[in-house]
């Protein structure tokens, strides 16, 4: 319900276009299931398991439903071989914790020793295989790596919606080879974000941040066509700003990007979208957490300073109009908020979308998600992907080769 987390189990997925695990017998058959173990490690250990949990659902339909179930995942960016320090054993062990039962493991991830080890699998069995990436065929999408890797198993699950947008052997490769079907994770990911696009709750505000308009440019095209409000935030904001013809000092701006700024100004006074920007920043003479600092209006900054948060009374304005909204989509922060001086703006935005309980709230992955996390604030909202980049892609309409790959209905 709006306002309390969506949590993935086996009954949804229900508009989602291509076949789901539920859509197949996986009993005593092994099953490759590509995960998005893409998690920060810190010490030799899991630091944040927010991917491993959302990957838990999926894993545990299979094992209850007598899946031999073989999981891949990459892990950092390694140069296309063994990199201890991008291992995936310690995501095993954290696995292993939060499924509460062993999990095996194999140093690598074709060969014969992977072989042996899918061999001696019994039905509801789960193995790890070691980093995809510790193979150069995995991201030059090796049609022989793949077909290693679908000589695994029987049946192909892709649960990787952080890695969808990639066309790599173990997101897209393998399902050349195999039956291939969508985890209940990525499936509830695409319908989710769809969705919200296809028929949201009135008014429709959209949030955006981060440093570059050209990032979301695909994005802010296609918000333009369905969203109420769209806010503003971020060292992207600087770009629409000169776009305006105002001087932002020395933040951050993308020149190139002005005229295309203008356009998009346009598209969303023809189209009756108010584009909010901030009318106050809170600018810094260096960036640093010890800079000088003071809150100025948008109009008035200083040649020799940087706007590197919104100011309060951009805060307030968001506010407002994030408080009236039926369907909140947020992806970016405000400002640099892992500097303690510059975090008020993306907190008090992050505050004003927990509150508004009535939304239906989608946070699109990145920089939002570790914003919630920091500010304690992630089980506030409807729905947090665990995609930046690939809800980008989707939300601008791009094809995602890790769902197109997979068997249509």
């Amino acid at each position: 319900m709006p306002g309390a987390p969506l949590h993935v189990d086996a009954s949804e997925a229900r508009m989602f276009s291509k076949k789901t695990v539920k859509d197949v017998d996986v009993a005593g058959k092994r099953v490759l299931v590509r995960v998005d173990f893409n998690v920060p490690l810190a010490e030799g250990a899991v630091a944040d398991d927010t991917r491993v949990r959302a990957a838990l659902p999926t894993l545990r339909y299979l094992m209850d439903h007598g899946a031999k179930v073989i999981i891949a995942s990459h892990l950092g960016r390694p140069k296309g071989e063994p990199d201890p320090q991008y291992s995936l054993r310690p995501v095993r062990r954290t696995l292993a914790r939060l499924l509460g039962r062993n999990v095996g493991f194999v140093d690598t991830t074709v060969g014969p020793e992977a072989t042996e080890a899918v061999a001696r699998m019994v039905d509801g069995e789960l193995l790890m295989l070691e980093n995809v990436r510790f193979n150069a065929g995995e991201k030059s999408n090796d049609p022989a790596f793949a077909r290693q890797l679908a000589g695994l198993a029987d049946i192909y699950v892709n649960d990787a919606f952080g890695a969808a947008h990639r066309a790599h052997a173990s997101t897209a490769g393998v399902a050349e080879f195999l039956p291939a079907y969508a985890g209940l994770l990525l499936a509830r990911e695409v319908e989710t974000l769809t969705s919200m696009l296809a028929d949201p709750g009135r008014p429709f505000v959209a949030i955006l941040g981060g440093s570059k308009v050209s990032d979301k440019f695909g994005v802010i095209d296609k918000l333009l066509e369905c969203v109420d409000t769209l806010i503003v935030g971020g060292g992207m904001a600087f770009t629409f700003l000169a776009a305006k013809g105002l001087e932002v000092g020395t933040s951050i701006l993308e020149p190139d990007w002005v005229e295309p700024a203008k356009k998009m100004l346009a598209k969303a006074r023809e189209r009756g979208v108010d584009i909010m920007l901030p009318v106050d920043f809170v600018v810094a003479d260096a960036f640093a957490e010890d800079a000088e600092i003071k809150i100025v209006g948008r109009e008035e900054i200083p040649a020799d300073m940087m706007g590197l948060d919104i100011g309060p009374t951009s805060g307030e304005l968001f506010k407002g109009a994030i408080a009236d909204a039926k369907t909140i989509f947020w992806n970016g922060p405000m400002g640099v908020f892992e500097m303690k001086p510059y975090e008020t703006g993306t907190r008090e935005v992050a505050a004003a979308v927990a509150r508004n309980s009535r939304a239906v709230s989608v946070i699109g992955g990145g920089d939002s998600v570790a914003a919630l996390k920091k500010f304690g604030l992630e089980e506030r909202v409807t729905f947090v992907s665990t995609g930046g980049g690939a809800s980008m892609k989707l939300l601008e309409g791009a094809p995602l080769p890790g769902v197109e790959s997979l068997l249509d209905k």
